[in-house]
């Protein structure tokens, strides 16, 4: 025993006596490394120690070479746990750090932690084009991911102290700053100040609770002790996104393998929540109270979110399930569904701000909603795509700012251009341009079916399977190219809403559908009625009655096929129909194919026959006063037809989704 005890004391008398040494080697082994790998200088001022395993620096200077300062520091200190160190696993216990700050700038496209962000470590060009490079094996997600988290939470300091330290961020003009006046952590709890200040604001926030990373548990408060909302910054200059809260809060209850598979729950939960984007809405959005109660699952070669999580905004739960495979094949799997609710307790929970057209509605009864989406990347054409709302005596006793009654009877319509309105016009009878349904052409009538919505008699609003090819298309291009949008559907935007592209006027168009179709408050040839007298047909041309009137100088009820074709067509674009015509002021030679297959698709659907479509032509004459706008210039011949036939691809597609 006495050998062992002179060893030790031997030991720790070298350790005391060579560990300023030792300090100053790694200190300059640190400078070295930053100056030839990241071309950065490293100072320090004065260095020392703390008790038994504490470093202390003073003035310590972290500046990219010809870059903005990168860190400046006044005072840091750090201990380790002694007894880990001797097995060679370094764990923080004590951390302080007191005035200065980090900062990450970016000028003229440069950043000052450009050197930092390359990869230094790239073999990809080996010089040796002869190296067989091994086949790694599959990795383990769960695993990667458990032995991540585990190795992370194992640094977390017992003890930790942050007094007067910024972090900044800029980006030539914009800027934002976190200062942490004061932040505690001592025992698992946590407690901040913070001073939070941009080009347009200066806030106050607070964080507080409870962290415990051997239970690998938290429970954590954010909050502002000032009034109104906490405000993000930096969103609102960089992306013109306004968002706030009043407080947040998010808990982790369980970080666990069950199994084969990796398990994280709690919840995660705001109050007052607003958002607002052009693209979103043209209000503030807000939602009162929003809560998360979450459980990921990660497997080998899966992420999930577990059918057992909740979400629940003002009062309303919902429950979804949502999961990523990478392999063998990539699958997505989507499954929303809510418990059974009263209808008004729906209406009322709407946020505001998304469904201002819903308010005021009242409604009596019950319903319970699901969704069902699968799509497999190897396999596009078994997308599952299946909406279903099960009512129960659900009835709308009181419309809100929507009044969907009026359908039914003589309204004045208010269209809208960029967002202003244009000029106001009545529909019905008192409108002599007003036509009713049996007095158009039911050449027409067939034929803009035929090009906008062939099931619309028998859908309730919308084509299930015109959802599910628009979003297999639309995953397979990566982009938004195909909607799939009803004659309801475009009816409700057109009488009930503006145009604006936002998501909210889509949401809301979604709602009234649904309610107009699946409560019968208009008769579907009262809808298509209204429908072909309101919609545009030309500059400042609304309606079927104006529309005859302005191309072909009579009643809809003479128009020909021909002159239905053309009308038919014109609607994605009314404004443009001149592009029709060539510099000689003949209509172009493409308009034939699209004529022709949209008469041999109507044939084949048994809407007219064979010895309707003799004297069908392209060459239809405009005798109106459109043709005033038919410019006959070589500026138009720079129109490529190849643009003008998309037109016709875009019919061909429709007809997969118009024969269901």
């Amino acid at each position: 025993m006495k050998v062992i005890g002179v060893f030790f004391f031997v030991l720790l008398v070298g350790y005391f006596s060579l560990r300023g040494y030792f300090l100053k080697k790694a200190i300059e082994k640190v400078q070295v490394k930053l100056e030839s790998q990241y071309q950065t200088s490293f100072k320090v001022g004065q260095y020392g120690f703390k008790g038994l395993s504490g470093v202390e620096l003073h003035q310590i200077e972290v500046v990219p070479n010809g870059k903005d300062t990168l860190l400046v520091l006044e005072d840091f200190s750090l201990s380790i746990r002694f007894m880990y160190a001797l097995i060679g696993d370094v764990r923080v216990s004590e951390i302080f750090l007191r005035n200065g700050y980090l900062q990450l700038t970016k000028r003229d496209s440069v950043r000052n932690i450009e050197a930092f962000l390359a990869n230094k470590n790239d073999t990809s060009n080996s010089s040796n084009p002869n190296e067989i490079k091994e086949v790694s094996e599959p990795v383990n997600y769960a695993e990667v991911v458990y032995k991540l988290i585990t190795k992370v939470l194992n640094k977390v300091p017992a003890s930790m102290v942050i007094d007067n330290f910024s972090i900044k961020a800029e980006e030539d003009e914009q800027w934002v700053n976190f200062k942490f006046l004061k932040l505690d952590y001592e025992n698992g709890q946590v407690s901040s100040e913070m001073q939070v200040s941009s080009p347009t604001d200066a806030q106050n926030w607070r964080l507080s609770g409870m962290a415990n990373p051997n239970k690998k548990e938290a429970d954590l408060l954010f909050s502002t002790p000032d009034s109104g909302r906490i405000h993000i910054p930096y969103l609102a200059e960089k992306f013109n996104l306004t968002a706030g809260f009043k407080s947040a809060q998010l808990q982790v209850r369980n970080i666990d393998f069950e199994g084969e598979e990796l398990v994280i729950s709690g919840k995660a939960s705001m109050n007052s929540f607003l958002l607002n984007h052009p693209k979103i809405s043209s209000k503030d959005v807000v939602i009162d109270a929003m809560e998360f109660n979450y459980a990921y699952r990660i497997g080998e070669n899966f992420i999930a979110i577990d059918s057992t999580s909740k979400i629940i905004f003002n009062g309303i739960v919902i429950n979804p399930f949502v999961y990523f495979q990478n392999g063998p094949d990539t699958i997505y799997k989507l499954v929303v569904k809510t418990e059974k609710m009263e209808a008004q307790q729906f209406i009322d929970a709407l946020p505001a701000g998304l469904f201002s057209h819903i308010k005021g509605m009242k409604a009596t009864g019950s319903f319970s909603y699901r969704l069902d989406f699968y799509h497999n990347e190897n396999r596009p054409d078994d997308m599952i795509f299946e909406s279903s709302l099960e009512k129960e005596q659900f009835k709308i006793t009181q419309y809100g700012e929507a009044d969907l009654g009026k359908l039914n009877r003589e309204f004045m319509h208010v269209p809208y251009e960029n967002g202003r309105p244009s000029r106001a016009f009545l529909v019905g009878p008192s409108n002599p341009y007003f036509t009713p349904l049996d007095l158009i052409s039911p050449l027409l009538r067939k034929t803009i079916l035929t090009t906008e919505d062939p099931s619309f008699y028998w859908h309730r609003g919308f084509v299930g399977e015109a959802f599910r090819q628009s979003i297999a298309k639309n995953i397979r291009t990566g982009k938004f190219k195909r909607g799939a949008s009803t004659i309801s559907m475009q009816l409700v935007k057109n009488v009930f809403l503006t145009r604006e592209k936002t998501m909210a006027r889509k949401l809301e168009e979604i709602l009234l559908v649904y309610i107009l179709e699946n409560n019968h408050i208009a008769q579907k040839d009262r809808m298509y009625e209204v429908y072909l007298n309101i919609i545009e047909w030309g500059p400042n041309v609304y309606g079927i009655g104006e529309a005859s009137q302005f191309y072909f100088m009579k009643a809809p009820q003479a128009l020909t096929l021909s002159e239905c074709m053309f009308l038919a067509t014109i609607i994605p674009s009314p404004k443009k129909f001149m592009w029709r015509f060539g510099k000689d002021g003949v209509p172009r030679p493409y308009l034939e194919r699209s004529y022709r297959y949209l008469a041999n698709k109507m044939i084949s659907r048994q809407l007219i026959l064979p010895e309707d479509t003799i004297g069908l032509t392209h060459l239809v004459p405009i005798v109106g006063p459109a043709k005033k706008l038919i410019v006959i210039s070589d500026t138009l011949a720079m129109v490529n037809d190849t643009i003008l036939e998309k037109q016709l691809i875009q019919i061909q597609e429709n007809e997969v989704e118009g024969a269901n």
